[in-house]
């Protein structure tokens, strides 16, 4: 039924999986479109009470928005470039406008566009190998869901200004993710952790969501990720030296060397 997801139903608890695992489950826009209609239909359906996202293949829940989309069109302009960041947008408000509880399974790297996804859930939990990452920043674009402040307050500047990879446990410790569980038991363990969350009745999970949406969209919520996405399209239209230098050597010479290239930049002061 779908390309780049697998839906699976346990009790009452669904479980969505993210399936480009050859591409560490980069975000394609195929992808978004099909896991935005996979959680309209886990969500109306009355069985389901909780719902679960992971990764396939171990290495990844997922890497970000796949870039190499970009290199394959033509370049973006400040209008495609506003109409792509605001798809992007949407995609993350899916499972934080889901009126039932939504948990991220995240095993691997978690970095990006992923990371952006990752932090709209209601709940996340890693395994102990997780690495995460506002690289964005890196590439010189824009985050188009800027949530991170919310989950860990001012802490999110050196990670943005440096778009730095972290680990689990220091994931753990400023409060982005809420578990850190052995690789090998993730699964069982937010499996076991959503389980008990659906024997609570539908009603008081989904009003309980409603409630505490409600009370940060009454401090903001809402107009200050509006603002980073058009933040973010600003930023991308500009077309920095370091965009542009970044920009054409992927498409010159691929993305293994437009990677290298970006590494490179940092490395003396890593």
């Amino acid at each position: 039924m779908y390309e780049t997801i697998e839906v699976a139903v346990d009790e009452r608890v669904a479980i969505i999986t993210l399936n480009r695992p050859n591409r560490m489950n980069a975000i394609s826009l195929t992808l978004s479109e099909e896991f935005c209609q996979a959680l309209k239909e886990v969500e109306a359906n009355p069985e389901v009470r909780v719902i679960v996202v992971k990764g396939a293949g171990g290495r990844a829940f997922s890497s970000g928005y796949d870039i190499a989309e970009e290199a394959e069109g033509e370049r973006y302009t400040a209008a495609s470039w506003s109409e792509r960041l605001n798809h992007d947008f949407e995609f993350t408000q899916a499972v934080w406008r889901c009126k039932k509880p939504t948990l991220a399974a995240i095993e691997g790297y978690c970095l990006a566009g992923g990371m952006e996804f990752a932090g709209m859930f209601d709940v996340r939990y890693c395994s102990e190998d997780a690495k995460f990452g506002v690289v964005d920043t890196r590439f010189s674009t824009g985050v188009a869901t800027l949530i991170l402040p919310w989950i860990v307050g001012a802490q999110c500047r050196e990670l943005i200004y440096t778009g730095d990879i972290f680990d689990a446990a220091r994931a753990e410790k400023i409060g982005f993710v809420t578990r850190v569980f052995p690789k090998e038991s993730l699964d069982a363990e937010v499996i076991k952790i959503a389980k008990r969350m659906s024997m609570v009745a539908m009603e008081c999970l989904t009003w309980n969501k409603r409630a505490i949406n409600q009370t940060f969209e009454i401090m903001g919520l809402a107009s200050a990720l509006k603002a980073g996405v058009d933040a973010a399209t600003l930023l991308n239209a500009m077309e920095t030296p370091e965009y542009v230098q970044f920009d054409t050597i992927k498409r010159e010479q691929g993305m293994k060397a437009a990677l290298k290239w970006r590494a490179d930049q940092f490395r003396q002061y890593e």
